[in-house]
């Protein structure tokens, strides 16, 4: 949160303002806070680091980004600035004669706020609040405060706030204005510093949500294993933020899922029955979407509600085709993939949005067997629902098994958990030969003969 008016020019004024400053770090209760202030339009200036051999188009591409996510948090871009550096600088991130030019744009555009594309360090921060006399943060505060906005149910908002609180803890300041303890007889305060209480308070909160996150979990794992006796295969559409992933589930089921034209507008996991062709019924869930530089606490905080990817049996990888960098993005969710232990769950590469490509081709790249779909108008959705029914199938298992005649439940059982190959007939009844997964394959052993 930010205050506007005019600001004071003098150092020392400046350090007397940073003091008191509302900030994205105001009060540390227990419940959600925003990092931008929203009773108004807050002003930002962006600002963008390219370290020694990173690409500056991927800087300039990052605070592009970024500005879209100050937008979706609602703020508005003022200004912004790069610079070139070998490495960060331990106190400011980017050293003092750049903090001056920040703080001269800040003067002129009246900027409530500066936001930092990198993670700040809790030192930094501080020695840049100090200097600019407003509000600093980064990305993955923006982030933090859009996720605050979007969650809706009582294990999302359980989920944002303890990433925030995670975030915020380093972060707590000391205040002049409370007594401070001090070792030694003669030499000690009155009692704990405010800074003590609002700690305890934070770790006493994160504590209870994370034991009430536990809870959910264990629910969602009695669910998940209740799911693998029932046979069905579970596919999990995955990918960068705004790729149109809920609208693809709502063209493919049928359903009403929440589809807004912003980054994060997903956060809580829909689950939907979709019936591929050849009859296979799957479980089809929606999950929130990847970023580049996701910040680390939210991958915790949300590890519980992603495990659904790693238990998947197929991903669906959707990519914005129209986007300005589809393999960034692309590399971007494959590097969250891996850290929720999904890297090795079969991928189904899904370019999404081709109705907005005006005649340009996607440069599939080595991606051959990538399907392109248009969610908005449904183009292409033969093709993907053939290919994900090609490649469950393509993961099981080819069994033989006999049926008697008289045992037509048997025979239907199977023809809905699998894909029969083959079918034949003798004295013993029918002969067939069918790819199914472990789990159907263990359900249905007694008739299986090779």
């Amino acid at each position: 949160m930010a205050e506007t008016g005019n600001r004071p020019q003098s150092p020392a004024g400046r350090d007397a303002e940073a003091e008191t400053h509302r900030g994205g770090f105001g009060t540390h209760g227990g419940e959600s806070e925003a990092f931008i202030e929203r009773t108004f339009r807050e002003k930002i200036v962006l600002v963008g680091v390219t370290l020694d051999g990173a690409d500056p188009a991927r800087t300039d591409a990052a605070l592009d980004e970024l500005a879209q996510l100050i937008d979706t948090a609602g703020a508005d871009e003022m200004g912004r600035l790069v610079q070139r550096r070998r490495a960060p600088d331990p106190s400011t991130y980017i050293g003092k004669g750049k903090v001056d030019e920040i703080l001269e744009l800040c003067e002129e555009v009246d900027a409530d706020t500066v936001v930092f594309d990198d993670e700040l360090s809790p030192a930094q921060q501080f020695n840049l609040e100090k200097i600019l006399g407003r509000t600093a943060i980064d990305r993955t505060a923006v982030i933090l405060d859009i996720f605050a906005q979007n969650a809706s149910s009582q294990e999302g908002k359980a989920q944002v706030e303890l990433a925030q609180l995670r975030y915020r803890l380093p972060r707590l300041r000391r205040g002049r204005a409370f007594s401070q303890q001090a070792g030694g007889i003669g030499t000690r305060g009155p009692g704990e510093t405010q800074l003590e209480v609002d700690r305890r308070r934070i770790q006493r909160r994160i504590h209870k949500l994370e034991a009430q996150l536990r809870d959910i979990a264990k629910n969602r794992s009695v669910q998940s294993r209740s799911r693998r006796r029932s046979a069905q295969s579970t596919v999990a559409i995955v990918g960068y933020t705004n790729a149109g992933k809920s609208r693809l589930l709502n063209l493919l089921t049928d359903s009403e899922v929440l589809v807004q034209n912003r980054l994060f507008a997903t956060l809580d996991a829909a689950t939907r029955r979709l019936e591929l062709p050849g009859g296979e019924r799957v479980l089809l869930t929606d999950t929130v979407g990847f970023i580049q530089k996701l910040p680390h606490q939210l991958v915790e905080a949300f590890r519980s509600t992603l495990n659904v990817v790693a238990e998947a049996d197929l991903l669906l990888h959707v990519v914005d085709a129209s986007g300005p960098d589809p393999d960034a993005h692309i590399a971007a969710v494959r590097q969250v993939l891996r850290e929720i232990g999904a890297g090795a769950v079969p991928e189904l590469l899904v370019y999404n949005k081709c109705d907005l490509l005006a005649g340009r081709d996607i440069p599939l790249g080595a991606d051959k067997d990538a399907i392109v779909v248009s969610a908005a108008t449904g183009e292409g959705t033969d093709k993907l629902l053939a290919a994900m029914a090609d490649e469950l199938r393509s993961s099981g298992l080819i069994v033989e098994l006999v049926v008697p005649y008289a045992r037509g439940e048997v025979l239907a059982a199977i023809q809905r958990a699998g894909h029969v190959l083959a079918t034949d007939s003798d004295e013993n009844g029918y002969r067939i030969q069918a790819r199914l997964d472990e789990a159907s394959a263990a359900r249905l052993s007694e008739w299986v003969v090779g």
